[in-house]
């Protein structure tokens, strides 16, 4: 054998020359009934408890909602508000989440770069207030949520902690640490709540809270947390008060979809023995 056919004979050998000439082992598993019938089941035996546990825990969550903007409280409890205002079903663990409920007017390079970034199409109209440019711009901070709540137990203020609110993510890159509020708030209309000029925007969550906007038009956000235990006959000035779970906040679509995938499964695996003892191939 010369020299030139050894050569050729290695390059066929090689891996490159395999996978080009697409001679690469492979495998072909041809699913039988069984096999069919047996992973259908295991997909059913592993959602359908995944889904009941993730239901479980999104049913541990206790929620009190009440819509405050109506009236503090309904006709037929103000003569006796007490009556009202505390809840005697369930004792709630802290720490407890207090949320609020309320698209494209912000400026996310602004927020991030302070005021040498100007981009007046993203958030007009509101960009100017005597001649000079406002940080943080658009309609969205315009309107920075400024209702306040105070929360009493026995004649005691219940502390809210309104520190760690908002996305660790949001508060390192997406809010400048050297970008400092600039002529806010500061025209002849008032939108909502002001802020500190001397706090940089990555440390003022409350902002950073407000300007993360939802995909959908009912949602909530993260107010602040009672990081006491509230029992049975505490009283508590209401608007949405809720527990967590290892979840999250109350939540029945992961499980209910968990659910539903293994029963479909296990659906599929019964029809598909059904078919097979009544009519064999």
């Amino acid at each position: 054998m010369t020299d030139t056919d050894r050569g050729r004979s290695r390059d066929r050998e090689s891996a490159f020359y395999l996978f080009t000439q697409q001679w690469l082992p492979a495998c072909k598993p041809v699913l039988s009934l069984a096999w069919v019938i047996l992973i259908f089941l295991f997909i059913g035996f592993i959602f359908i408890p995944v889904g009941l546990v993730t239901l479980q825990a999104s049913h541990s969550v206790v929620e009190i909602v009440e819509q405050y903007d109506i009236g503090c409280v309904p006709k037929p409890f103000r003569i006796n508000k007490v009556s009202y205002i505390q809840d005697d079903s369930i004792p709630k663990n802290s720490p407890i989440d207090i949320y609020y409920q309320y698209i494209k007017s912000r400026s996310d390079q602004q927020l991030l770069r302070g005021r040498k970034y100007h981009d007046t199409i993203s958030y007009h109209p509101v960009e100017f207030s005597n001649d000079q440019h406002i940080l943080p711009c658009g309609l969205i901070a315009w309107s920075l949520f400024n209702d306040t709540f105070t929360f009493i137990r026995d004649r005691e203020e219940l502390k809210v902690n309104r520190k760690n609110i908002a996305r660790k993510s949001d508060r390192e890159h997406k809010f400048g640490k050297n970008v400092y509020p600039f002529n806010f708030q500061n025209g002849t209309v008032i939108g909502g709540g002001k802020l500190n000029p001397r706090i940089p925007l990555s440390d003022q969550e409350d902002l950073i809270v407000w300007m993360r906007t939802s995909a959908l038009p009912s949602f909530r956000k993260l107010y602040g947390r009672i990081e006491t235990d509230l029992d049975v006959d505490d009283v508590v000035v209401k608007l949405v008060l809720s527990t967590t779970s290892w979840l999250g906040r109350k939540n029945d679509f992961l499980g209910l979809a968990y659910v539903f995938i293994g029963s479909s499964s296990v659906t599929v695996a019964v029809v598909i023995t059904l078919l097979h003892l009544l009519s064999p191939r």
